[in-house]
């Protein structure tokens, strides 16, 4: 396999995992919440946040790595137009996700002490899951954006 072929490769199973990690994070803590079970509640979101912590966050880190590579290998500058927005719509992104990280540990806790204490749980529960649920839209539809940039490659001017 030749360089820009792995680096290719590695990109797009980067954008893959960013991907498929997301949608099956939201969807795990999105059914577990329906339950209002705090006990179940509480393992999924300490699921997820591991599941953050491996693969998302792996995925973070080796997405520019592998993108300004492989834009090195192949010629494309860094300034083409795509790949500005790219990046913008990356950087955009990780300002949801880390703090979607943070609810997430919140939300773990808060169920955690709701169940240990045999409680319901409380509003401030509720009101954190409203903005981690409305938080993960523009995150995931900002990488559905930069999946189709990096296929299509616009020509797109400043």
């Amino acid at each position: 396999m030749q360089w820009v072929e792995l680096l290719r490769w590695l990109h797009v199973i980067g954008a893959a995992v960013l991907l498929g990690t997301g949608a099956g994070i939201a969807f795990f803590m999105v059914m577990a919440h329906r339950t209002g079970d705090a006990k179940l509640i509480a393992h999924t979101a300490q699921t997820v946040v591991a599941a953050d912590f491996i693969f998302t966050a792996t995925a973070v880190v080796m997405q520019p790595v592998t993108g300004v590579l492989l834009a090195e290998a192949t010629g494309w500058g860094l300034g083409e137009g795509w790949i500005v927005v790219s990046l913008a719509l990356y950087v955009l992104t990780g300002l949801f996700w880390l703090p979607v990280v943070v609810i997430q540990m919140r939300l773990r806790d808060l169920a955690r002490a709701a169940e240990r204490e045999g409680r319901e749980l409380p509003e401030s529960y509720h009101r954190l899951f409203r903005i981690w649920f409305a938080s993960g839209f523009p995150a995931f539809f900002a990488v559905l954006v930069i999946v189709w940039l990096m296929i299509a490659r616009p020509a797109i001017s400043f």
